[in-house]
């Protein structure tokens, strides 16, 4: 995000020798690393300075603000795909979950996630909360990790297990592929967001065998769940996918 004209970097953050009895020469040194600080973050990145108040400025805090709308907008627009009451509530925690997390994202898909949870948060009291293991699970992925794990979920073979819930048969995926749907370029990251997919339990098997760079990522049911949220639906996967439980032949005896 482009700076404004108008260069901050000596401002002076005005800290009261009084504050906390700090003495004239501390209150010396906080405002020179403040605005050490300050000259640092607005390099490597404008919108978190912004954000932390280390710049002394009345401007909106657009970039995030920008992202959030998205977010809201996304919302909007899947609440109305389920047909949801407009009399419908999302609880304190998982807006500002959503908005904290969330508003810090500037990749849309990753964003319509965000806001596909946002939708999915809302029930006629706004008191269910479970969201919040999925808002969690969401703000641990890079934006690579959502994509795969998005394909995985969407390419996989989804059935119904004798108990009721939703599971997927094995998929293996060339790491070409991987490159194209995640973004990554670069071989050992690739292999280790793929390992840190399976460590939060979102793939049941998941990585590249010894022999080949075919790449196992059978999605779990958790990440199954945590798809049909990000789609801003409340319904079980099974409902979501539309999937018949198996036929007395097809069970186990």
């Amino acid at each position: 995000m482009a700076e404004p004209e108008e260069d901050k970097s000596k401002a002076v953050v005005n800290v009261g020798s009084d504050l906390f009895g700090l003495s004239e020469a501390s209150t010396t040194f906080i405002q020179g690393a403040l605005v050490e600080i300050n000259q640092f973050l607005r390099r490597i990145c404008y919108p978190a300075a912004e954000e932390l108040g280390l710049l002394l400025s009345d401007q909106m805090r657009a970039w995030r603000t920008r992202n959030y709308q998205r977010i809201v907008q996304t919302a909007e627009q899947k609440l109305a795909e389920n047909h949801e009451s407009a009399q419908v509530h999302a609880h304190p925690r998982l807006v500002q979950q959503s908005f904290e997390n969330g508003s810090w994202i500037d990749d849309n898909e990753v964003q319509d996630w965000w806001g596909g949870l946002l939708a999915s948060s809302c029930t006629e009291d706004g008191k269910d909360d479970s969201n919040l293991i999925f808002m969690n699970l969401l703000s641990q992925l890079t934006s690579g990790e959502a994509k795969m794990l998005k394909f995985a979920v969407e390419e996989s073979e989804k059935f119904v297990v004798p108990a009721g819930w939703v599971d997927a048969h094995r998929l293996w995926v060339p790491a070409e592929k991987l490159f194209e749907v995640s973004g990554i370029t670069e071989f050992h990251r690739l292999d280790r967001e793929l390992d840190h997919l399976r460590a939060l339990d979102l793939l049941s098997e998941g990585g590249f065998s010894e022999d080949h760079t075919l790449a196992l990522i059978d999605p779990s049911p958790l990440s199954i769940h945590l798809y049909v949220r990000c789609q801003g639906s409340r319904k079980s996967p099974r409902e979501f996918f539309g999937l018949q439980f198996p036929s007395p032949e097809e069970t186990p005896g």
